[in-house]
């Protein structure tokens, strides 16, 4: 009974990924944006010469405007951020890297009128050189690789390839052009060779502000579907095409990840969770200064208890459109071997049922219950990225034996053109791209065409009921075209964020980014 309720659970995961990445999908988690996880990819890395590792990157703190200004998208130092990985298929972690940050205020005080010294009101002074702000606030991070159990003993700290340090530093939000006049090299100069407990070979670390990849229009989507989903593709832009986010990007050896070569394929998600309880303080005294032995003084609240899990996200846009609004909050705190419990949300997708009452027959409902999805979603398919022995679960699966495909010859479809019109799958059809999605998901693959196709139909072959006259598949859009060009072809693969002003040191406006 549970397996046939996470089969369900898969066609479900595919209905809705028509609305966006995972952006203020829960009651919960709208109200406490940074710990809102956005975006999970998971891939082979295509840098030239990276074949050996594999890219985890964990996005957070949605939607973020540029010009965020006084205090800009710092981490949250109460929160746990965490990646987990599942190498053997039973839907429980084996392997979670845990990140924690510290904020701290550098007291920058300039003289007044009354011959007194006053803390400044902003987050920085102008800057010594292009890559070099003057900041009046340090976000600092540290990395533990937890083997086992996520919340185990076998704990063990990742540190800097150079020096040993298992502290980092997280550039600041790109406040504007003025303050840092080359935010791409002040930024990159944060990108880290880390040493991986019991990993022979180096990985990557970076953490920072990322312009938002995810292309998408949210309005339009959550308006009943304002838009033509058999229409032309980039033809409404993206509603994130002017966002930032927060990127936690790792690069790992694919040794490090895997149980052995005869089992290549691993499972991830990403979670945020908080501390159990909260206390506010009516009378907050500032944090810990820089360069000072004064202790450390009590700010806005006091957390305590076990943590407590209130983000996840594996596959997107699965706590968006197929969990009741009520249980939302409930997912989000759930982990993958407890999947079968939402079974009653999606035995049979209501996505479906919605398109066609607002599209009719240009959207027919597919047959329930929808066992078709559940390869791609829950288990992985066969003979590309479904473990011996899984558990049916909702998260990535990638399959770390497949090569990456070079970003010149990525389809944005992923995998899709591997599928023949009858459904099955062909790894010789021309187009067929293994290493994209489900297969992983690079930042390139556009996942709500993907997806939105998918639940229409799209693995079903004769029994798809939105077949052409021709035995073809439709293919459904949001209009919001994902495109591998839009990033970089070296770590961290997402590009520098937007300025906060574009306008340059002499407040002549800059050209658009």
């Amino acid at each position: 009974m549970r397996n046939a309720s996470l089969l369900a659970l898969a066609a479900a995961s595919l209905s809705l990924t028509a609305q966006a990445s995972s952006h203020r999908e829960a009651p919960f988690i709208a109200q406490n944006p940074s710990v809102d996880g956005t975006d999970f990819y998971m891939f082979n890395s295509y840098e030239a010469g990276r074949g050996a590792f594999v890219t985890l990157i964990a996005n957070y703190n949605p939607l973020q405007d540029a010009y965020g200004g006084p205090n800009y998208f710092a981490l949250n130092p109460q929160a746990l951020y965490e990646i987990h990985v599942d190498n053997n298929g039973d839907a429980v972690e084996d392997l979670t890297f845990q990140f924690r940050f510290t904020n701290t205020f550098n007291r920058i005080a300039i003289p007044t009128g009354a011959a007194r010294n006053l803390s400044i009101p902003l987050i920085n002074l102008p800057p010594s050189n292009a890559t070099t702000p003057t900041l009046n606030r340090s976000e600092t991070y540290t990395v533990s690789l937890v083997r086992g159990p996520r919340r185990g003993a076998n704990v063990a700290a990742v540190t800097n390839a150079a020096g040993g340090s298992a502290t980092f530093i997280k550039p600041v939000d790109n406040i504007g052009n003025k303050s840092i006049p080359n935010y791409t090299g002040y930024a990159n100069q944060f990108i880290y060779n880390v040493n991986i407990p019991n990993c022979p070979t180096a990985g990557r670390l970076f953490v920072g502000q990322r312009r938002e990849g995810f292309a998408v229009n949210l309005g339009e989507v959550f308006d009943l579907i304002n838009l033509n989903p058999l229409g032309g593709r980039n033809v409404a832009g993206s509603a994130t095409a002017d966002k930032n986010v927060t990127s936690l990007a790792l690069e790992v050896p694919i040794v490090c990840l895997t149980t052995a070569a005869s089992q290549p394929i691993i499972g991830a998600w990403t979670t945020a969770s908080l501390r159990q309880a909260r206390v506010l303080n009516p009378a907050p005294q500032g944090p810990t200064t820089s360069g000072t032995t004064a202790p450390r003084t009590f700010g806005p609240e006091v957390s305590g208890g076990a943590w407590t899990q209130v983000s996840r996200l594996g596959s997107p846009l699965v706590n968006e459109v197929v969990i009741g609004i009520d249980d939302k909050d409930r997912f989000n705190a759930s982990e993958p071997r407890n999947d079968g419990q939402f079974a009653d949300y999606v035995t049979n997708p209501t996505l479906p049922v919605l398109l066609n009452a607002l599209f009719g027959t240009a959207a027919n409902v597919p047959p329930t219950p929808r066992g078709d999805i559940v390869a791609a979603f829950l288990t992985g398919v066969a003979n590309v990225n479904q473990p011996p022995n899984v558990v049916a679960s909702e998260m990535l699966r990638l399959n770390t034996a497949i090569p990456a495909t070079p970003a010149a010859s990525q389809q944005n479809v992923g995998a899709a053109l591997c599928f023949t019109p009858a459904g099955a799958l062909v790894l010789t059809n021309p187009g067929c791209d293994p290493a994209g999605f489900p297969n992983g998901r690079r930042p390139g693959d556009d996942v709500v065409d993907i997806e939105l196709s998918v639940v229409e139909g799209f693995l079903l072959g004769a029994n798809n009921p939105n077949r052409t006259p021709a035995g073809a598949y439709q293919v459904y859009t949001d209009g919001a075209l994902q495109d591998v060009s839009q990033f970089n072809v070296v770590f961290p693969y997402l590009v520098a964020p937007i300025p906060g002003s574009p306008n340059g040191a002499n407040g002549i406006s800059n050209p658009a980014p």
